[in-house]
């Protein structure tokens, strides 16, 4: 971005990944949320097991206060980039993260469609109702966690191997 160099950590979202989701994410400043808006995609996301909710879930845990949620596939919803499906979408992730702990009012949601490149990088006419900042411009809002250098050394660790001989 113009203001940071960021790494990112891909989490999985398939259940099997769950571990490499947690060591990703342990050491993560800032959790880009991922939401599928198509029909049955986020019903299947944000339903009880849905991985969606135990991702945002996860993160807050694993101490990620800021997040970013990408309402993704909005090229796919019906109709076509629609804002009452982004709202939809908006009202309800909102109402699941205050109950996590997270500020919904402090975490933007950026209407995408990853596959068109829609509002990634730059603002899409697809989406001219939508007036918030672009996933880019977003990730430039995200400010710098406090490092306590003053503090020991933390480090995670992800398994431990017995090497006989």
């Amino acid at each position: 971005t113009t203001k940071y160099y960021c790494t990112v950590i891909d989490a999985p979202g398939h259940r099997d990944f769950i571990k490499n989701m947690i060591t990703g994410t342990s050491q993560a400043d800032c959790a880009v949320l991922i939401i599928d808006s198509t029909t049955g995609g986020f019903e299947a996301g944000i339903s009880k097991d849905g991985q969606t909710r135990e991702h945002a879930l996860l993160a807050f845990t694993l101490g990620v206060k800021q997040m970013i949620c990408c309402c993704n596939k909005m090229d796919a919803t019906t109709p076509k980039y629609s804002k009452a499906r982004y709202e939809e979408i908006v009202k309800e992730v909102s109402s699941y993260l205050k109950k996590v702990g997270y500020n919904p009012d402090k975490i933007p949601f950026v209407p995408i469609s990853g596959f068109e490149g829609d509002n990634m990088i730059e603002r899409s006419t697809n989406l001219d109702w939508y007036k918030g900042p672009t996933l880019l411009d977003a990730l430039d809002l995200i400010s710098e966690p406090k490092r306590p250098t003053d503090k020991p050394l933390r480090l995670p660790l992800q398994d431990v191997y017995k090497i006989g001989g």
